[in-house]
């Protein structure tokens, strides 16, 4: 659902921006969206009072934020059915999150910056991806502090329920929308698969509700089976299965049911089991857009009674980031586009955004009924309105319409208000198969590079999977050893970049396969250019999204889905990089290890022969294939790339080699010299054991 905004001229948009923002500072403040309250409910030292250089010690603080909404702000006419929402007699709509802050136990030692993390599923994922910590929320030992990376250089980390879908539990943060009454009706469809010989599961992944079914009409209900996303669906019948809700004990109320289905016989390995009913109830889900954009500017300004983050009554927080993985980057994606960096009162409210391995996606967030959970792939998820136009920054041509509305790109509501934060775009090479990840920088058809915007960068990093696999590597189910390559201590440096953009300095460049360069082509071998290696099959499939109908009333306001499935209309077109004769990507940031390979780091995993699923792609995964340690060894497999001998002298020489290649990302800015030593040693282990392993 659009702003009117986007549709305007450029003075005339100025002249309104202008207007409703002085009616919005002569507005009673009880009448403007803001944070009410912060309500602390626990404190204490992080990481058992660990001491992080200069920065010293951390607090841990746990609670919830509560908000307040007038749905007559135009910065709020973009959330769905905020209008139908009961409000109480100030005419606000209240709703609240789960709220959980790290910051410096004394302030003046900040460095004045805020990363939001946009946790994934309610999982915050900051700490160990930029300090190699342990995952999960619990923040309970010095392991969760990992290498004190975001400490030591000051920063305050701040996450919040966002997902209104979550079910409480393990720590999982949630947000608590306003939800509709039973009158509000609608289908809904969840797609899920079930274990061979398995005979029930859950519609949804685990610590996930579901939208409560309309009794009256469940005997409607359907269910079909289909092997691949885009095969006919096959009906299963009506007395073959049954589902089962359990009702939600979260004494905070608020949760969806969390439903099994039964079947009555064995469930089949390899099918996608498609379940679509009639439910009552939705979630007002667009409020996880203004729950995020009024804390960090209540944050940034000292609004809220209780807030935590003030010194001497006045915040001490100039600078809010937003770093968000895979769900939590096309979260920052569709955020953008709808508008909401900007507060109510017209500020800026992010200076940095960082959607990370977000692909091409947007989400269903904001809509009747949203599952936010919800991905596009290849196999899985395929048809849901997640991989959509616009795709790009650069303002574009729908190819598939010609009407007077048919231009947009993910930047014109920011820039109409001007509100444009700095954005770095980061991907693996993956997302080029997985995700549809050519088309933020291409024109939905691949025949052209998009035009770069001063206000984002793009790093594509060559060679790498959406995260890393664990090493030493495993197949995990896949037919070949999934991909180890890690662009994390890339990011690192990338990520105090990005503050110091906000701030004035110099971003590097972009790095991206572009069209023009020859580094971005289809996706078939021959063009890829990916070599014979023996016994490896290369891909037949690609997730290409397509210009799915979902009824008249999402092509018009993308405020609801009435077609349950989709139809299927017109595809566009995904691009790949290139390849050089060992098959590691070309045109992109590659991490040190895929620079000096001891192997190929391909971009697609496929499943191993005899699995129902094939030819599909292995989600989201890539995959490692080893060289040969001698010529001799080479020849005979009939492998065509180089041995590792033929290519190091010695494990001394890979390791000069190695280091060349980091020193030239530190000249480059993408990697910081307190790294090196540490990659040297770990790709020295690496190297022996894997020569040790192998000879």
């Amino acid at each position: 659902m659009r702003s009117s905004i986007s549709s305007l001229s450029i003075p005339r948009q100025l002249s309104i921006s202008f207007s409703l923002l002085v009616l919005a500072f002569l507005m009673p403040s009880s009448l403007r969206a803001k944070v009410e309250r912060f309500e602390i409910e626990s404190r204490q030292r992080f990481a058992e009072g660990k001491e992080f250089g200069e920065t010293g010690t951390y607090d841990l603080l746990r609670g919830k934020v509560y908000f307040a909404l007038n749905p007559k702000l135009r910065q709020n006419r973009q959330v769905v059915d905020l209008e139908l929402a009961a409000t109480d007699s100030d005419g606000l709509v209240r709703f609240f999150a789960d709220l959980t802050i790290l910051t410096p136990s004394d302030p003046t030692k900040s460095s004045g910056a805020v990363l939001y993390d946009v946790n994934n599923r309610g999982n915050m994922r900051s700490l160990d991806f930029f300090n190699d910590a342990r995952g999960g929320n619990s923040l309970d030992t010095p392991a969760h502090a990992g290498n004190g990376f975001l400490m030591e250089h000051g920063w305050t980390v701040i996450s919040s329920g966002w997902d209104g879908e979550l079910l409480a539990g393990t720590s999982r943060l949630k947000l608590y929308p306003p939800t509709l009454g039973p009158d509000v009706k609608g289908l809904v469809r969840y797609e899920f698969t079930l274990g061979s010989g398995k005979e029930f599961g859950g519609i949804t992944r685990a610590g996930h509700g579901s939208f409560q079914h309309d009794y009256h009409h469940i005997s409607e209900a359907t269910l079909t089976k289909r092997p691949h996303a885009r095969s006919p669906r096959t009906l299963v019948p009506r007395d073959q299965w049954f589902t089962e809700i359990t009702e939600p004990t979260n004494p905070l109320g608020g949760d969806q049911k969390h439903i099994d289905l039964y079947l009555r016989s064995k469930g089949e390995s390899g099918q996608i089991y498609e379940l679509i009913y009639m439910a009552h109830s939705p979630q007002i889900h667009g409020t996880c857009f203004t729950s995020v954009r009024d804390l960090i500017d209540a944050v940034k300004t000292g609004q809220g009674e209780g807030n935590p983050l003030l010194l001497e009554g006045e915040p001490f927080l100039q600078r809010a980031h937003a770093f968000g993985i895979s769900q939590a980057g096309r979260y920052l994606r569709e955020f953008l586009y709808s508008g909401f960096n900007e507060s109510e009162t017209g500020e800026k409210v992010f200076d940095g955004l960082v959607p990370h391995v977000a692909g091409g996606g947007l989400g269903s967030f904001n809509h009747r009924f949203a599952q936010p959970t919800r991905f596009s792939g290849q196999r899985l998820n395929h048809d849901y309105p997640v991989d959509r136009f616009p795709f790009a920054y650069e303002r574009q041509k729908h190819p598939f319409r010609d009407t007077d509305d048919s231009t947009d790109g993910l930047l014109e509501q920011a820039r109409a208000t001007h509100t444009l934060p700095k954005i770095m775009h980061t991907q693996s090479s993956s997302e080029y198969w997985h995700r549809a990840g050519s088309l933020p920088h291409t024109d939905p058809l691949g025949t052209r590079d998009a035009r770069a915007q001063r206000h984002v960068r793009f790093y594509t990093f060559g060679g790498t999977q959406h995260g890393p696999a664990s090493y030493p590597p495993t197949k995990g189910g896949a037919a070949y050893l999934k991909n180890p390559a890690d662009f994390r201590p890339i990011m690192r440096s990338l990520l105090l970049k990005l503050d110091g953009w906000a701030q004035g300095k110099k971003m590097p460049p972009s790095v991206i396969p572009t069209i023009k360069s020859g580094s971005l082509v289809h996706w078939e071998q021959h063009t890829v250019g990916f070599p014979e290696i023996p016994g490896v099959r290369f891909p037949t499939v690609i997730h290409q999204p397509n210009d799915w109908f979902y009824g008249d009333r999402w092509e018009s306001t993308r405020s609801m889905i009435e077609l349950h499935p989709p139809q299927m209309r017109n595809d566009y077109r995904v691009l790949v990089p290139k390849t050089d004769s060992d098959g590691n990507e070309i045109g992109c940031l590659q991490p040190p290890e895929v620079a000096v390979p001891l192997g190929t780091y391909a971009s697609w995993n496929l499943y191993p022969d005899g699995n129902p699923a094939q030819p599909d792609l292995v989600g989201l995964s890539g995959a490692f294939f080893p060289f040969t340690i001698t010529q001799a060894e080479r020849e005979a497999n009939g492998d065509p790339r180089p041995s590792i001998a033929e290519r190091y002298a010695s494990r001394l020489d890979y390791l000069n080699v190695f280091e060349q290649a980091c020193e030239r990302l530190v000249d480059q800015g993408f990697l910081l010299k307190s790294e090196v030593p540490v990659l040297l040693e770990k790709h020295n282990q690496r190297y022996q054991s894997f020569v040790d392993k192998n000879e």
